[in-house]
């Protein structure tokens, strides 16, 4: 296991796709620092608070650009064998074919994780350039956790685009699949039925959004349940598929 997570960290390295991913993650901290400068230009008055700009940004990486980003990068990383025809020659090593796919699943895990504290760190470090207010360690601490939450509870529930793509063996099916749940999780985030609608749930227990008639339990129900169902699918259909 571990000599095939380090084999996935020299592949990422020899990879442009790593750098791409972390220019899509610094998408949005920029867009919404931008956002926030115009704030102020119009409101010079109004202080801007840093606890407003990590929740703002946030938001937007948890409901947007992350379910689109961290799908891509899933498919990417669990198709490129077959893309660049290399799993024959790596399953003849021989490497057990669960070892092969948990070792894609953390590696996904490590990436989602560095790109959200890329994120947050350079939502810092933009608040600070723009001198906004209300830094503190609680703040910092707080807005961590948030960032962290939501990037591991977005990972949970890629799996059901990661076996789309291993059933297609194409990225396309993937990314459709991700962008479909990215519009919807825009029209589910004003409704009631968004704690029961995975994608919406990481918003609604990252930002504490409950819904009085969905206890927060149906929530992480709803995420897990995906999840499962995604990570078994994939890996009862690797497992069983003649290579």
């Amino acid at each position: 296991m571990a000599d095939l997570l380090y084999t996935e960290l020299l592949k990422l390295k020899r990879s442009k796709m790593f750098l791409v991913s972390i220019l899509g993650s610094a998408a949005v901290p920029f867009m919404c620092f931008i956002g926030f400068l115009n704030k102020r230009g119009k409101s010079p008055d109004v202080p801007i608070q840093f606890s407003e700009v990590f929740s703002e940004t946030n938001m937007y990486i948890v409901l947007l650009i992350g379910v689109l980003l961290y799908g891509v990068i899933a498919s990417y990383l669990f198709n490129r064998e077959y893309i660049e025809n290399t799993l024959k020659s790596l399953l003849t090593i021989p490497v057990s074919k669960v070892s092969f796919m948990l070792s894609k699943f953390i590696m996904l895990l490590i990436w989602i994780m560095t790109l959200t504290i890329v994120s947050w760190g350079l939502t810092l470090m933009l608040g600070l350039v723009g001198d906004f207010e209300g830094l503190n360690s609680t703040v910092l601490a707080e807005s961590l956790k948030q960032f962290v939450i939501g990037g591991g509870l977005l990972f949970l529930v890629v799996t059901p685009a990661i076996f789309i793509t291993l059933v297609s063996k194409n990225y396309v099916p993937g990314i459709v699949f991700n962008t479909v749940i990215t519009m919807v999780n825009v029209m589910m985030i004003t409704s009631e039925y968004r704690a029961l609608y995975p994608w919406a749930g990481v918003w609604v227990i990252v930002n504490n959004m409950v819904v009085p008639e969905y206890p927060v339990e149906y929530t992480y129900i709803s995420i897990f349940t995906t999840f499962i169902i995604g990570f078994i699918a994939t890996m009862i259909y690797f497992r069983k598929e003649d290579i």
